[in-house]
């Protein structure tokens, strides 16, 4: 009953999210029904007789260097890359939420051994530390998933831990804690409620960097494994192809990747303009 009561008051104070908003969930039912959506099989229709074809009526969009339909590629892989950002995003940020709750509340030396942890996971660039995660335990959906997602814990780990810091030093925790409410209970009834705002706000905004992240992998070869379409390997074997690949192998995957991040950032900025009380009552 909230969230039907607040989205006709969030479409109305920000109309560009809720525009956003329509273009992800366009995105996501592409990516569900892309058996439906795309025209041809991705990996198994090739036609070695339309080897690099530009767009036309046959392809939309093109094919790639083995004949592939390439707007069916890019369809289908939605479904993948989107797949690997929600769950790398919802395991990652989750565990980062609960470690961040748990230091930020209990402190002490736990709280002093995670921050150094966390400073030697955010010693490594992202994207050299996913890359020897998934070279560590091998290609695949669920080992880029997991590399993606350990990368997500640490700033989530920082931005919980500092939400944490500061309610727990309000009236209602002491309270809680005078008449014996144990330490877990504090922390799942009166600290994590308040730290569910700014975690949607980080979710969504990793969203778009985990998206890039995977086809980061993708392009440098050690993503998800081929034949499987990925917007980031689509690219990867565009280039490897030759020096000088052809534009519409280039620009459609690259298009995809580019609305899709900008969508989710500027709904993240959305999402945040509606939760912070200092911007309510604004247009």
């Amino acid at each position: 009953m909230v969230g039907c009561e607040l989205s006709p008051i969030f479409c109305r104070r920000n109309p560009m999210g809720a525009i956003i908003g329509v273009i992800i969930i366009a995105i996501v039912l592409i990516a569900i029904f892309a058996p439906l959506v795309a025209t041809h099989h991705p990996t198994l229709d090739a036609d070695f007789k339309a080897l690099r074809e530009p767009p036309s009526s046959a392809h939309w969009v093109g094919t790639d260097n083995i004949g592939r339909d390439l707007y069916s590629r890019v369809v289908h892989g939605s479904r993948i890359s989107l797949f690997v950002a929600l769950i790398a995003v919802m395991v990652g940020d989750l565990f980062g939420a609960v470690w961040g709750v748990a230091t930020g509340y209990i402190g002490g030396k736990f709280d002093t051994y995670s921050q150094r942890v966390l400073e030697l996971m955010m010693s490594f660039p992202t994207l050299i530390l996913a890359m020897i995660l998934v070279l560590v335990m091998g290609a695949g959906v669920w080992t880029v998933i997991v590399a993606i997602g350990f990368t997500r814990v640490p700033l989530s780990v920082r931005v919980i831990r500092s939400v944490t810091l500061s309610v727990k030093e309000n009236a209602y925790v002491d309270a809680a804690q005078a008449i014996g409410a144990s330490g877990s209970r504090v922390m799942l009834n009166h600290i994590a409620p308040q730290c569910v705002a700014p975690w949607l706000v980080l979710a969504t905004a990793h969203l778009g960097s985990v998206i890039i992240l995977e086809a980061s992998l993708g392009f440098l070869g050690v993503g998800v494994p081929l034949p499987t379409a990925t917007w980031g390997n689509m690219l990867g074997g565009t280039v490897a192809g030759g020096l000088v690949p052809h534009w519409w192998m280039v620009i459609f995957p690259g298009l995809a990747i580019t609305i899709t991040v900008l969508a989710f950032n500027l709904f993240g900025d959305s999402i945040r303009d509606a939760l912070d009380p200092k911007l309510r009552g604004r247009t």
